[in-house]
């Protein structure tokens, strides 16, 4: 059933070849998505990838969009429209892994590589496997100099050092020009709400395509330890915990050799799947 109002869509696109829909994080933007991945991906022949922005985020409109399920069904339309029947890959970040976990369900006959990132498993903030924060590497002195603002807008560091918090402001920087643009109306109303906050459709069926999971082990948002039963329903995937791990991966990965490295090897994996083992 589609939504009762399809907002005009926005997407960044860049190259030619086999589709790969990126899928942003909440009240993020595909700019964002392509600030991590582009560096990679524009260095490798062979991929049109799709940066959407959701509804109520970058510059797609909200329209009439007020859960979650809204914008699932909005995405389905949109990869209707975009894609149609062509094999494609996706992309997710956080809730967008939620939703990219959705989307790989609906779309299991074209879709051959499934890269979660960080992923949300429990949509209820309180039901969530967290571990209490502690620096990894702690220096008083350097945060006793950073500016009181920048103190609140950074919020808890975890590894104190001058490298890791020129990274930290800049990444933080672009989260809040994604969040100031987002429409915190609408948006406000779905994350505030357990039922509007939570897909209905069934995202639990075994998935045979070469599948990448990353997650933080310091991650305080979502966590590590409720994404360690997707071993068993990505038949094939590669499950990463990465220490000094927060939600804003790779912050933590400053030259990104290591996330660039996880990615290439999925893709080698989709490749080799899509020509010798996908059933046709």
């Amino acid at each position: 059933m589609p939504p009762k109002s399809t907002p005009k869509s926005s997407a960044l696109e860049a190259g030619d070849g086999v589709p790969v829909v990126f899928v942003h994080g909440w009240e993020m933007n595909g700019h964002i998505e392509a600030l991590d991945y582009e560096p990679i991906f524009s260095s490798i022949s062979g991929y049109r990838r799709i940066y959407v922005d959701l509804p109520g985020m970058g510059s797609t409109p909200a329209g009439r969009i007020d859960d979650l399920d809204g914008i699932y069904r909005w995405l389905v339309n949109f990869i209707d429209e975009r894609i149609g029947t062509s094999r494609f890959l996706i992309i997710g970040s956080s809730c967008g892994a939620y939703l990219a976990r959705a989307l790989a369900q609906q779309y299991a006959a074209q879709v051959d590589g499934l890269l979660l990132r960080v992923p949300l498993i429990e949509p209820d903030d309180s039901k969530r496997d967290l571990d209490p924060f502690r620096p990894l590497v702690q220096d008083d002195q350097l945060m006793d100099s950073v500016l009181p603002e920048d103190r609140t807008r950074l919020g808890d560091v975890l590894i104190q050092t001058p490298a890791y918090l020129d990274a930290l402001k800049q990444r933080v920087d672009v989260g809040f020009s994604a969040i100031e643009s987002a429409d915190k109306k609408v948006l406000e109303k779905i994350r505030n709400d357990k039922q509007r906050y939570r897909l209905s459709v069934r995202i639990d069926q075994p998935f045979s395509a070469p599948t990448l999971i990353i997650a933080g082990r310091q991650d305080e948002s979502v966590g590590y330890r409720d994404s360690r039963h997707l071993l068993e329903q990505y038949l094939r995937s590669t499950y990463v915990v990465l220490d000094r791990g927060r939600h804003p991966l790779p912050i933590d990965d400053p030259e990104r050799k290591l996330f660039e490295a996880l990615v290439r090897d999925w893709l080698y994996r989709v490749n080799e799947w899509r020509t010798f083992s996908r059933p046709h």
